[in-house]
């Protein structure tokens, strides 16, 4: 699918955006191994969310959508610690590196095998990072050179095991928690840089013993019980920060978004993008099963450029290539370092950014762990390509608002990866 996007003369508007995937993610597998059925509001819309939900059902868990008061609810029907049977065939996790990575944690204690496997593009993804703490923790798996999906994962007993994370990944910690609830003694896992907090949030609301210093998380297991919750998603910041970016840079422009999430782990885009001099205020702020929820609200600023380096590329790793974008458009422009992590995302997003760029006339120079593009740059309309990559997709979707001409989005259906709605709310605030 090929969507055309013309220079905007603004963004105005009040939108939502679909419920988070991180959190989406969690909460799904969480409610199919808590006892009873769980109730998740807002639950995200986009496809890798989905393939949770695929896996989950294939594992012996029913779920349904329903609507309550006008408002989508999915029920999950729980069946308990123990209650997953084998699965009658190979799991389909589809692009979702999230799925494959954190339920390989549950399945690694199953008294079964299961073969998990993905799209193209997850095929290539590397899961030694998962392999190593878990057959540390007793599991043996499988998997296509040592590293690659499909895995074949042999559950059984497994044992605690304190573990430090040698990258930033809280796909990573969270597999290891996953595993813990089953596992005998207290499980520990150490982050040298702190990831999203949200499974360590999850696990308390649900009832586990988690126990949370900075960059350090314990859980006793196993647990015998979760119990089965009312749980309401935030809206997914990843996906809003597309249209607030294109709020600061698209002149004549005021836009409110409701229902974000503004988790502190997760709320570091907002701290570069005030750094940066954009004016985004928060309009209200609530929390909600532990999370954090606001409205937020961005106009059109003058914007200086920065360095985004060390915990704060961790913080960004999911907006950088949106980043790349302010960071064209803005005075002084943008370096990014420590970014290595995405050349392992959905496809090369290094690579992905600077071919596209190069091809709206913008230069970029890139390295091995991130790139420099200058500022004071004027885009001009090209034929992007998506690469199969969600981000990526929408990311020069905005950019195509900048450009003087029509910009051709080559395989934009990769959006519906993470927010299916993604055009169609774009359309709805361009002026």
């Amino acid at each position: 699918m090929t969507e055309q996007i013309s220079r905007a003369r603004g963004i105005r508007g009040a939108i939502a955006v679909p419920g988070d995937k991180s959190i989406s993610h969690r909460y799904a597998m969480l409610a199919s191994i808590a006892k009873g059925s769980s109730k998740i509001y807002n639950y995200s819309t986009g496809a890798d969310c989905h393939s949770t939900l695929g896996c989950m059902r294939a594992l012996g868990i029913e779920h349904e959508f329903a609507t309550e008061n006008d408002t989508p609810v999915l029920k999950v029907h729980g069946k308990g610690m123990r209650g997953l049977r084998q699965a009658s065939g190979v799991l389909d996790a589809g692009n979702s590196g999230s799925t494959i990575r954190m339920l390989s944690g549950i399945l690694a204690a199953q008294p079964f095998s299961t073969t998990l496997a993905g799209d193209e593009s997850l095929s290539k993804r590397p899961m030694r990072r998962i392999m190593k703490p878990l057959a540390e923790m007793g599991a043996r798996i499988e998997a296509a050179n040592e590293q690659f999906p499909p895995l074949t994962i042999h559950g059984g007993p497994l044992r605690a095991i304190a573990y430090q994370t040698p990258v930033a990944s809280a796909q990573v910690k969270s597999c290891v928690l996953l595993a813990g609830l089953y596992a005998e003694g207290e499980t520990s896992v150490t982050e040298s840089i702190q990831t999203r907090d949200h499974t360590e949030i999850a696990l308390r609301e649900l009832g586990a013993d988690v126990r949370v210093q900075p960059r350090f998380v314990r859980l006793r297991g196993p647990v015998t019980e979760l119990h089965a919750r009312e749980l309401a998603v935030p809206g997914d910041l990843s996906s809003a920060a597309f249209f607030l970016i294109a709020a600061l840079l698209v002149p004549h422009s005021e836009l409110i978004v409701s229902g974000v999430g503004l988790n502190p782990t997760r709320t570091g885009l907002l701290d570069v993008l005030r750094a940066m001099g954009a004016a985004i205020h928060v309009l209200h702020l609530e929390e909600r099963n532990g999370e954090m929820i606001g409205t937020l609200e961005a106009r059109t600023s003058m914007l200086k450029g920065g360095v985004i380096e060390g915990a704060t590329t961790a913080a960004v790793i999911d907006e950088l290539p949106i980043l790349s974008i302010l960071g064209a458009a803005s005075e002084t422009g943008l370096t990014v370092r420590d970014a290595a992590e995405l050349r392992v995302k959905e496809t090369d997003r290094i690579e992905s950014i600077a071919h596209n760029l190069r091809a709206m006339q913008i230069e970029i120079e890139t390295a091995p762990e991130g790139f420099y593009i200058p500022g004071r740059q004027r885009f001009q309309p090209a034929a992007i390509e998506s690469y199969g990559d969600h981000r990526i997709a929408m990311a020069f979707s905005i950019a195509g608002l900048l450009a003087d001409g029509t910009t051709y989005i080559h395989g934009a259906e990769a959006a519906s990866v993470s927010f299916p709605e993604f055009y169609n709310t774009l359309r709805g605030i361009i002026r």
